[in-house]
């Protein structure tokens, strides 16, 4: 397995993959799948390129198999922080240490980004899984946000984390 980041030429690879995440696990991401669906792909090129962001890939080969965005604040009295945004892993993939080597990819970046100082991350409460693998990286709890989604008249509370890297 190998990490790198995504490049805008793998939007169409990175679309594939997002309309996986949300047909998977829909409770973990705000965006609908149908709406995913009609993204422009020069949109999606365009997130990739950004400046502000940086999107790391789980490659199989040539697969895409799983991703992991790292968004900054850009406004000035926030861009200490950055957001960690857009985690999936495939399936097939689960357990075989792809998120773990995301996130060691994903934090190593972090601390070489200037003047960033925080992570910043929402999980959906009753995902345990995924609020153990942020635990384990060393992120704390410090809020819910009560009924942070809703779908039809389900509401999914998200639990805020942070990690502070310098």
């Amino acid at each position: 397995m190998k990490i790198r980041i995504v490049t805008p030429n793998e939007a169409e690879a990175y679309n594939i993959l997002r309309l996986e995440a949300l047909l998977d696990t829909p409770d973990a991401f705000a965006v609908l799948y149908e709406d995913a669906l009609n993204k422009p792909i020069e949109k999606t090129r365009s997130q990739l390129a950004s400046e502000h962001s940086v999107t790391f890939g789980a490659y199989d080969a040539d697969k895409l198999i799983g991703n992991m965005t790292l968004a900054r604040n850009t406004v000035p009295k926030m861009n200490h922080r950055a957001s960690i945004v857009a985690v999936y892993v495939s399936p097939a993939y689960r357990g075989t240490g792809a998120a773990d080597d995301l996130m060691e990819k994903l934090m190593e970046y972090a601390e070489t980004w200037e003047g960033l100082e925080q992570l910043d991350l929402m999980v959906a409460s009753h995902n345990l899984r995924a609020k153990n693998f942020y635990l384990r990286y060393g992120f704390e709890k410090y809020g819910t946000e009560i009924h942070a989604m809703k779908t039809g008249d389900r509401y999914i509370d998200e639990e805020l984390m942070v990690k502070f890297i310098k």
